[in-house]
């Protein structure tokens, strides 16, 4: 009857139990619902690379600089910003940008033509990046969001032509520097763990990937010497005015770094390195890998 089944679903609802008729001799009663027997959620579809690059992919050899927060990003990006053949806009984030089927007919449709969703989404980051890059008028995109680091395995299988700029600086500045940003949100000691978290994760790229790895106290000591570096690795020529870069278009917190520093439009020395007994423990042997420590 149907206020029978009313209470019924009801129970099942609030309790994970149900009442069932019992059947003959030898017939298995139908199984209780719960949250425990209901079926798992369907994991997220694993990326891959282009399945057709030349079709699926409008920009060719971006850049990435994988580094943690606080390592001088911002004022490489504005360096490389200046020049004319490399566009190196703020912060973009794009690898939280996500695609989202509604309906399951929209899902069997793509799979269809051979697109699971990080297809998709590889494909609105190409967009955005591209369309970002055409605007610009030059040849090559410069993307430098510090979370790259945590997705370095999907940005290289994304484009597969990628250029990967490592940058590092010494592990305890970099705490130094993450605490200073915002005192009042952590403490040195947690800035220090939470900065590390990048730092595992640019040392994992930098293992699994081919690149250039470029330290911010050498970048700030002689620009021009790394500049070059830079510029011969990336394939275009030598540009003066990576030295005068002018002031940034967006100095905007969570965008990169609006300290006056980078608004003066020219490179600035680096904070001195601190001294041994000033590391935290927690960063002595990330300290011993980058080589900021024997």
């Amino acid at each position: 009857m149907k206020w029978q089944r009313t209470i019924n679903g009801a129970l099942a609802r609030y309790t994970g139990f149900q009442v069932n008729r019992v059947g003959k001799a030898g017939q298995a009663a139908s199984p209780a619902t719960s949250p425990a027997s209901a079926p798992a959620k369907r994991q997220d579809s694993p990326f891959r690379p282009p399945a057709d690059p030349e079709t699926d992919r409008l920009l060719t050899a971006p850049v990435f600089i994988i580094s943690p927060v606080r390592s001088g990003s911002t004022l490489l990006r504005a360096m490389l910003n200046a020049h004319p053949d490399l566009h190196a806009p703020h912060e973009l984030h794009v690898r939280r940008l996500r695609v989202e089927f509604d309906t399951s007919l929209a899902e069997r449709a793509m799979a269809a033509l051979g697109h699971n969703k990080a297809d998709l989404e590889h494909l609105l980051w190409d967009r955005v990046l591209h369309r970002e890059l055409v605007r610009s008028g030059k040849r090559f995109i410069v993307e430098k969001t510090p979370a790259n680091a945590f997705a370095y395995e999907r940005l290289a299988a994304c484009w597969p032509d990628a250029r990967f700029v490592f940058l590092l600086r010494h592990p305890a500045s970099i705490a130094t520097s993450w605490h200073e940003a915002s005192p009042g949100k952590r403490t040195p000691e947690e800035a220090a763990a939470d900065a590390l978290r990048y730092m595992k994760a640019v040392q994992r790229a930098r293992t699994a990937l081919p690149g250039l790895t470029v330290r911010y106290e050498e970048l700030t000591a002689d620009p021009e010497k790394i500049g070059h570096g830079i510029c011969d690795f990336l394939g275009v020529p030598w540009a003066p005015e990576l030295l005068s870069y002018g002031t940034p278009d967006v100095v905007t917190k969570g965008l990169g770094d609006w300290k006056d520093k980078i608004r003066s439009g020219t490179v600035q020395q680096g904070r001195e390195l601190p001294r041994p007994e000033e590391i935290p423990a927690s960063l002595m042997d990330i300290c011993r890998t980058w080589e900021y420590l024997a």
